[in-house]
């Protein structure tokens, strides 16, 4: 079921938009997603972000999603077998991050939007504990994305960035320091950005 669902997603994304892939080279080939164990760190514009996500990077996916996006049955039944768990704003934090420690040990990719709400004119913004708390916990590498809807005047283009894989050891954090959170936050959110700009040059040629 789980496939199917992806398929479906993935279907509609390549439908939905002309997708621009930058720096292919660096999405982790299908045997080794397949494998998971690791963190996406993204930054958020959209709704269908997530199912993005999913449908250029091969692997089995875990993400957190408001609740209120599971009152739909049909859209609550689509996103769950595509690795959606619901979590209350402001309740059930540590739950949430239990489950996501859960999952990447079962070696999902954990997708995570490190920003915590969406832009609503494509900058970017600061990034919360949530992406180093979890990957300390979980002992996980962080793969930065940049995603950018409609450059030049393309309402349906959607481009899509890849960076390095930051290594597990590079954003260790010791007993949940609140100094070293913050550093690996923002080394997260500095690759993104990087990203963001590469996006800008290379679109701007």
């Amino acid at each position: 079921m789980y496939l199917i669902a992806r398929k479906i997603v993935e279907i509609y994304i390549r439908s939905k938009f002309k997708i621009h892939i930058h720096n292919r080279e660096k999405i982790p080939a299908p045997k080794i997603a397949r494998k998971g164990g690791f963190i996406i760190a993204c930054n958020h514009q959209y709704y269908w972000d997530p199912p993005a996500v999913a449908a250029l990077v091969k692997g089995k996916f875990s993400f957190m999603a408001k609740a209120e996006l599971f009152e739909k049955k049909l859209f609550a039944f689509i996103i769950r077998r595509c690795g959606a768990f619901p979590v209350v704003r402001g309740a059930g934090a540590e739950a949430g991050l239990q489950r996501a420690f859960d999952d990447i040990k079962r070696g999902r990719i954990f997708v995570i939007f490190p920003e915590g709400t969406r832009s609503k004119d494509g900058t970017i913004g600061r990034g919360k504990s949530g992406v180093a708390m979890i990957a300390s916990m979980a002992n996980a590498p962080v793969l930065p994305v940049c995603l950018m809807y409609g450059l030049k005047d393309e309402k349906k283009r959607l481009d899509f960035a890849v960076g390095d894989m930051i290594p597990a050891e590079e954003i260790a954090v010791q007993n949940q320091d609140r100094q070293e959170l913050k550093r690996v936050s923002e080394r997260v959110m500095s690759a993104i950005k990087e990203l963001q700009r590469q996006i800008l040059d290379n679109t701007s040629k």
